[in-house]
């Protein structure tokens, strides 16, 4: 269905797979790459591997400390450390994330959660108040989201979970990246179809659901193989490693007509 060199989707009724573009049907069928840069000319094609990005410049806030430096003295310290505890979030996870808090300025009484790129460059961190009585609960960096959260413990050979938050992603532990809210950003997205991950399995909140089947036809359409977890009115977090260990173990990859099905459910 060749129209205005924008879409041409396909769609073939044997396997259901279908997709809004012939670049990505010849990528799903293997095809020779000089036959798939010819189609390139005829066709508009959104590729990921054009665009380079600009990095910006963050840095941790000047009064961050490492929780693994806590001295018995420190009772803020003390305070988010418990916090985090009442999280599940464990020991090995503060050395491995170097998970700290901040004693002062605009991030005063709040866990600070690093993200590192590739190369060990931080290039995000989440603020979350652990005082129960600040009405606010989240303070983000200045910056844009437009990266990909904890990059350098990702293993883009193997399976693929994309959650929320980063708390959900520290309950979930294997290969795991958080959106940093319910879209996909365009760096992420990126990463995710250049790579040779072939299982993603989308694991977001249940009010979430329109954008996991967006991302669902994305992703399917890039030719991988998409799992949609039920998260059965609960996060990551809430959940906890074993259970949602669990849940994401008995996930079946999602087809072309339970996608179509479920859009239909949420009408």
């Amino acid at each position: 269905n060749f129209t205005d060199g924008q879409k041409n989707p396909w769609h073939c009724w044997v396997c259901n797979k279908k997709g809004t573009n012939l670049v990505t049907l010849l990528k799903q069928a293997k095809a020779p790459s000089e036959k798939i840069a010819e189609i390139k000319k005829h066709v508009s094609y959104k590729d990921y591997r054009d665009n380079t990005k600009k990095v910006e410049a963050i840095n941790l806030p000047k009064e961050f400390k490492p929780l693994l430096e806590l001295t018995k003295s420190d009772i803020k310290g003390r305070q988010a450390l418990a916090y985090l505890k009442k999280r599940g979030v464990s020991k090995a996870d503060i050395m491995r994330y170097n998970i700290g808090y901040c004693d002062g300025g605009v991030y005063d009484y709040m866990i600070v959660i690093p993200s590192y790129s590739h190369e060990g460059s931080l290039n995000y961190f989440v603020a979350r108040n652990y005082n129960p009585h600040s009405p606010v609960k989240y303070k983000n960096p200045p910056m844009s989201k437009d990266v990909v959260p904890f990059e350098l413990f990702i293993n883009w050979s193997s399976p693929l979970i994309l959650v929320e938050g980063m708390f959900d992603a520290l309950a979930v532990k294997r290969n795991a990246i958080p959106l940093l809210g319910k879209h996909i950003q365009r760096e992420l997205m990126k990463k995710i179809v250049t790579s040779e991950v072939k299982k993603i399995y989308i694991a977001l909140d249940q009010d979430a659901q329109k954008d996991a089947l967006k991302f669902c036809e994305q992703l399917l359409n890039e030719g991988k193989e998409v799992y949609l977890v039920n998260m059965q009115e609960k996060d990551p977090s809430e959940m906890g490693f074993s259970e949602v260990i669990k849940l994401i173990q008995e996930t079946t990859p999602i087809s072309g007509y339970d996608l179509m099905s479920l859009k239909f459910q949420m009408i």
